[in-house]
């Protein structure tokens, strides 16, 4: 019975086992083809099928030799094995435990080999087929055109064949252990090898068999003794990196030696076939690894201590020599000199004051910090966002005079934000087919603000699109925060931002032929099968002529079309030629360039901005020690259009890469003027080698050795523990004749927090790339920016106003803290931002903080920070920064137009100074009107509409009297200015009590309720 029971239930199990792995592997496969054939159509979409083929061509053949490979030797050990077993084993009781598995396994012996050769197969092809890189740089290598110092071989074997020769040698030993691992277990089993039977314990033939492995393993590893000499341009035994005093004259002499002991011992194991026991390979085998430990470890290591340590710095100078100049030419620091700057800290008003070309240009927006206040004031409509960390750019626009002025902007685009739909809204037709696409493109003058707020008026703003950039199409269907998918003319119209009327809603049709199209029933059950999503092949909303977009965001579009490519971190958006385009640096790198310094890009490129941004992406975490700029890429924001351009085309790597991939990099002589105009140096490069240039600045090797003259890079002031950012700033360095757009950074002495040099790299067309490295007297005084931060949070005035800003209902932010060379010194700028606390609170600029030597300075405006610093007039050729007034920064930096605003402060009775008073006081009169005619009045802001109203009368009577200079040395210089208005986040005087005497004879007086910032209607 129990025997009848039992056969439907085994004949269930034979018939449902094979339906479930067929079943499974089905899925499988059209889980893999779906992915596939949908990649292929997206590679269609933007002309880089090539890629696409190359890569998967390459990965398959990699796939099948090396796979193929494996099987085949592990097969052939098996087979061997099993075909020299002994015909006739001797009876004991191991041999008959055995035999029970030997009569399950013969039966199915060709079923089990093809079985196990195809896991080992299939595990070797997966594995080399991710190689694919190593291949293509091997197969397409170009010649560096630069020899090593110690084996004088071109860079390029370094960097493209000693990888796939160390990748080809671990596979081998990979086998060749395999294989010796299969060939034991089956000789044990088929009784070629007996452990516990009396007599000969292995036969002849397995002895051979096994022999032959033990002397291919011991080849391979005299092959391996033979690369590891090259590999020592790696080494970081010594000082620097590469091969130091002890691995020239002791380690490349012991691995010669272990090379031909490995020779020796490989022909050991080979004779050992032909005489009885173990006695030679075993000889061999311990002479091999006594070697390895006296001469490859023991003798490296006492030449090190009692050689090397005690006349290091002289042992190491040649070596430490070849690290300096490869490091150098790795990174492309080669021609970066640093030049001597006083940094002079005796500067007057009228020295500051004829500085035109950087003062005028300072950014007082941080754009890390304003994401909130783009979002309150230019959002528009609650399904746009902008994102958390905004970007740089300058444009040169034409004045009302007609003269073109070139500034730097705070730009982002409104991207779409369909978490910001209400929860009625929130279906599938809503997010994939209706809200598609961002729009608009906004930018605001990094150097002005109205109000405490950015002058959108001077840049581009609003919907319909506002502005002077020449925007023709603002729509954005490829952007950072573009949803998963989206499909695309269809018979659902799109939502299109705000209509022409009152409430009203436009709505547009997808144009482009950005995309793939999903007309075809099979193309969305693909599609529906990609995304998990039913819809995309039920929906009766999709046509012939609908179109899927997908991988929209920039970055994931150029990284899949250049693979070889890492990016930099920061893709930004810029107009050109009409359009929203997004620019992105491209690097190729390299952990192959001997004797270079390795960095870890994940590290280098860390700082306070990316640990808070959200749509910055971080590098990954590998090493290098060689990186180029070698590709400027665009994505268009409408289109998706994605193209490379090669930016260093001398570059050995990406010359490599174009030859792997030809025809998928367009030549620098097809960038257009247009968009050269915007292209800018990039950030993670620039963090690589200024971390780079803190210490290979010394040239001379005892120097180096010594460390005495390192530099750093300070950490945030803001205190997050983090390196701070470089700037990009419109700025005219030491030397040149006009104003450029730079990437800048101060740097301090690794020894202490004091300033110890400023590095800036120019962004021009005409001087793209070139270095400006002000190096500070040894031994100097000037604070670093930590230690400034914390000076003007010290100041007497400083802590006052910060104290009434950080009340009940507001908070301070602190903007970027820049460093920049004036006069013959160094100025430190921060702007200072007040937020009203809750949800719809957004940070205004309200003071400006300015910091030269000893000496702070804060204010309203930039030219009111400036006068308190340097004495009446400073602040001259900044008259209006900060203040919503326009300057010109093309070479002059003479003002253009002028708007309202505070003006600079204490500095004489000029006609403009005495219009905005008037202004001001004008404004604070009718405010004070509108708040008692508010039902209920609103009491608090009328006595703040009568503080601002004294405030500006006080500013008239101060305006009209004789200037008076303060001592140019006071730290404190705030009694000698012009009284001004303590800013609240409103852009208004705080409201008073008391009365207290100002320096000017008129009152002002602390406030009862610091007021919060204000929420937009």
């Amino acid at each position: 019975m129990a025997t009848t029971s039992r056969r439907p239930v085994l004949t269930r199990a034979k018939v449902i086992v094979p339906v479930l792995l067929v079943v499974a592997l089905v899925i499988a496969f059209f889980a893999i083809f779906t992915r596939l054939y949908t990649d292929l159509l997206f590679y269609r979409s933007v002309d880089f099928s090539k890629v696409f083929t190359t890569v998967i061509y390459t990965r398959i053949l990699l796939f099948l030799i090396f796979g193929v490979v494996m099987a085949v030797v592990i097969g052939i050990n098996i087979v061997l094995g099993y075909r020299f077993r002994p015909q006739l084993r001797p009876l004991s009781t191991e041999q008959q435990n055995l035999e029970r598995y030997r009569s399950a396994i013969e039966p199915y012996m060709k079923l089990i080999l093809l079985g196990i050769a195809a896991i080992f197969g299939l595990a070797a092809g997966l594995s080399a087929s991710g190689r694919w890189r190593t291949w293509l740089l091997w197969v397409n290598g170009e010649s560096f055109g630069t020899k090593d110092a110690q084996f004088h071989r071109d860079i390029s074997y370094y960097a493209f064949t000693y990888p796939f020769q160390r990748f080809l040698l671990g596979f081998l030993l990979t086998a060749v252990l395999l294989s010796l691992l299969v060939t034991v277990l089956t000789h044990y089993l088929f009784g070629g090898i007996r452990l516990q039977t009396p007599g000969e314990r292995v036969t002849p033939a397995a002895k051979a068999h096994i022999s032959v492995l033990l002397g291919l393993l011991a080849l391979l590893k005299a092959w391996a003794y033979y690369l590891d000499r090259f590999g020592s341009v790696f080494s970081s035994r010594g000082v620097a990196t590469g091969a130091s005093y002890t691995d020239v004259h002791a380690v490349l002499p012991a691995k010669l030696i272990l090379l031909f002991i490995s020779l020796a011992c490989a022909v050991l194991f080979i004779y050992n076939i032909f005489q009885r026991g173990w006695t030679l390979p075993l000889l061999g085998a311990g002479i091999l690894v006594l070697s390895s430990v006296v001469i490859g470890g023991i003798y490296p290591a006492f030449i090190q201590q009692f050689q090397v340590r005690p006349n290091e710095a002289t042992r190491e100078q040649p070596y430490i020599e070849r690290n300096i100049a490869a490091t150098r030419a790795a990174y492309g620091i080669q021609n970066v000199k640093p030049q001597p700057y006083a940094a002079r800290t005796d500067v007057n008003a009228q020295q500051v004051a004829a500085d035109t070309g950087t003062v005028p240009n300072t950014r007082l927006l941080d754009p890390s910090k304003l994401s909130r206040t783009f979002q309150q004031l230019q959002q528009i409509r609650g399904y746009y966002m902008f994102p958390k960390t905004l970007d740089v750019d300058r444009y040169t626009v034409t004045g009302a005079d007609k003269k073109q002025t070139t500034r730097d902007y705070v730009v982002s685009v409104r991207e779409l934000n369909q978490a910001g739909l209400g929860a009625d809204q929130r279906n599938w037709i809503n997010e994939h087919l209706t809200y598609t696409h961002g729009k608009g493109f906004v930018a605001a003058p990094s150097n002005t603000v109205d109000e405490g707020q950015p002058a959108f008026k001077q840049g581009e703003r609003n919907l319909p699109q506002e502005g002077d950039f020449g925007v023709k199409e603002d729509r954005v269907y490829f952007g950072e925060l573009s949803p998963n998918y989206s499909v695309v003319g269809t018979r659902q119209v799109e939502i299109d931002g705000p209509g022409p009327g009152v409430d009203t809603q436009a709505t547009t049709t997808y144009t482009g032929d950005g995309g793939v199209s999903i007309g075809s029933g099979f193309r969305q059950a693909l599609f529906a099968l990609r995304f998990g999503e039913k819809n995309l092949l039920l929906s009766g909303d999709i046509t012939k002529n609908s179109r899927i977009l997908y991988e929209r965001n920039p970055r994931d579009r150029v990284s899949k079309a250049a693979p070889w490519l890492t990016l930099d971190g920061d893709p930004y958006p810029a107009v050109v030629d009409g359009r929203i385009t997004w620019i992105l640096d491209g690097y190729t790198t390299s952990d192959g360039y001997p004797y270079s310094a390795r960095r870890t890009l994940g590290n280098v490129t860390a700082d306070s901005v990316t640990a808070q941004s959200g749509n910055r992406a971080r590098q990954p975490s590998n090493q290098v020690n060689y990186i180029r700029n070698s590709v400027k890429a665009t994505v268009d924001a409408y289109n998706g259009t994605v193209t490379l351009y090669a930016w260093d085309e001398a570059d050995p790597v990406l010359r490599t890469w174009m030859k792997a991939f030809p025809d998928t990099v367009k030549p620098k002589k097809d960038i257009s003027p247009s968009l050269m105009a915007h292209l800018r140096y990039p950030e993670d490069l620039f963090k690589v080698q200024r971390d780079l240039i803190g210490q290979y600045h010394v040239s001379d090797p005892r120097d180096f050795y010594s460390q005495e003259d390192f530099w750093q890079v300070s950490d945030s002031p803001d205190g997050s523990g983090q390196p701070q950012p470089p700037f990009y700033v419109y700025s005219q360095l030491p030397g040149r004749s006009d104003p450029s757009y730079n990437l800048t950074s101060p740097l301090i002495s690794a020894r202490s927090s004091k300033l110890a040099a400023y590095m800036a790299v120019s962004s021009d067309p005409s001087n793209y790339g070139q270095f400006t490295l002000l190096k500070l007297p040894p031994g100097g005084t000037i604070n670093g920016p930590v230690q400034v931060q914390n000076a003007i949070e010290a100041n007497g005035d400083v802590a006052n106003k910060l104290t009434l800003w950080r009340g009940a209902g507001s908070q301070t932010i602190e903007g970027n803290l820049l460093t920049l060379p004036v006069a013959g010194g160094l100025l430190y700028v921060e702007p200072y931002y007040v937020q009203a606390r809750g949800g719809s609170g957004y940070p205004t600029l309200q003071g400006i903080a300015t910091a030269f030597g000893e000496r702070i300075g804060f204010g309203t405006s930039l030219g009111e920070a400036l006068d308190k610093v340097f004495g009446s007039g400073a602040g001259a050729s900044a008259v209006g920064a900060g203040s919503g007034a326009t300057t010109a920064t093309g070479g002059g930096g003479e003002d253009t137009t002028q708007g309202g605003g505070t003006g600079t402060a204490g500095g004489g009775a000029s006609a403009s100074g005495l219009q905005d008073a008037v202004n001001d006081a004008d404004r604070a009169y009718k405010a004070g009107q509108d708040a008692l005619r508010r039902n209920p009045p609103d009491f608090n802001a009328y006595g703040q509409a009568q503080t601002d109203l004294a405030d500006s009368l006080s500013r008239l009577r101060t305006l009209a009297s004789p200037p008076t200079a303060p001592p140019a040395a006071s730290p404190k210089p705030s009694g000698s200015a012009a009284p001004t208005p303590r800013r609240t986040a409103a852009g208004s005087a705080s409201p008073t009590s008391t009365s207290s005497p100002t320096a000017a004879g008129g009152t002002t007086a602390p406030p009862q309720q610091p007021r919060a910032a204000p929420t937009p209607g």
